[in-house]
């Protein structure tokens, strides 16, 4: 497998159109396509085809639907890795389930951990039990869903991982919050971290302010984004310039081992 020391990953930060994945698949695809060649990785907010709707009995899809299909022949046609979260339907559960696609047909995915209460995702959906870390292009990656970030045990850096991707829909009310927790998050497990959030009113009217951006392990900002629509960012990030800091100050050697059940 092709190893990268330099990859370059693209955020795509766009206003998501309320419950009508036709329309933000088809969005989707005018601004992704004309990226190959020129990145490795694509990554989508949550919940990209719908906006945070909880309406799961018209919205949700299945593993082999027409977006997981959708995403298939996209990144084949791109030669592009592609990631980000849906409402999907396994086994009779329902989840916010985060889907990453390689270019040569493998998916893998991770369900949100901690849904958000207070706007009813855990009436509607199962919380996932597992945390996850794949491999892509020699990048050890741990996928999360926007809520997850608030809880820093369960998005530890076990020593096995080099960037953390959270896609969101963060209200712009708490962008504050958003910002300093991508910070933490980054400084404390000494990894890249990538947050992709979107923009624009959603059909509850809740508006989003955007500040997707990617932190390096010093905790520092890499050219963010603003609160426009359709902004598409590529950052290149560097795996020996993490190593080097890692080693030149190994936190990592005196941190705690927490176990969850």
């Amino acid at each position: 497998m092709e190893v990268k020391d330099i990859l370059s990953v693209t955020f795509v930060q766009v206003d998501l159109v309320w419950e009508n994945p036709r329309l933000n698949r088809e969005h989707l695809e005018r601004l992704i396509l004309p990226l190959a060649g020129t990145t490795d990785v694509v990554i989508l907010p949550e919940t990209f085809t719908t906006g945070f709707s909880m309406n799961k009995s018209n919205l949700v899809e299945s593993m082999d639907g027409l977006t997981i299909q959708w995403l298939l022949n996209l990144t084949l046609t791109t030669n592009l890795a592609i990631g980000g979260s849906l409402l999907i339907k396994s086994d009779g559960l329902f989840f916010n389930r985060f889907v990453f696609v390689k270019p040569q047909g493998e998916i893998t995915f991770y369900d949100k951990r901690h849904l958000f209460s207070m706007g009813g995702e855990s009436n509607v959906l199962t919380g996932g039990y597992q945390r996850v870390v794949f491999s892509y292009l020699g990048w050890r990656i741990a996928p999360y869903v926007c809520y997850d970030i608030r809880f820093p045990v369960w998005c530890r850096n076990l020593g096995d991982t080099d960037l953390m991707i959270f896609c969101a829909n963060w209200p712009g009310s708490r962008r504050e919050i958003w910002n300093i927790l991508l910070k933490a998050r980054a400084i404390e497990n000494q990894v890249y971290v990538a947050g992709v959030n979107r923009t624009g009113t959603d059909g509850e009217g809740i508006y989003y302010s955007g500040d997707s951006q990617m932190i390096n392990a010093r905790g520092k900002v890499m050219d963010p984004t603003t609160n426009k629509s359709d902004e598409i960012f590529t950052y290149h990030i560097s795996r020996t310039e993490l190593n080097d800091f890692r080693k030149k100050f190994p936190v990592a050697n005196d941190a705690d081992h927490f176990l969850i059940n």
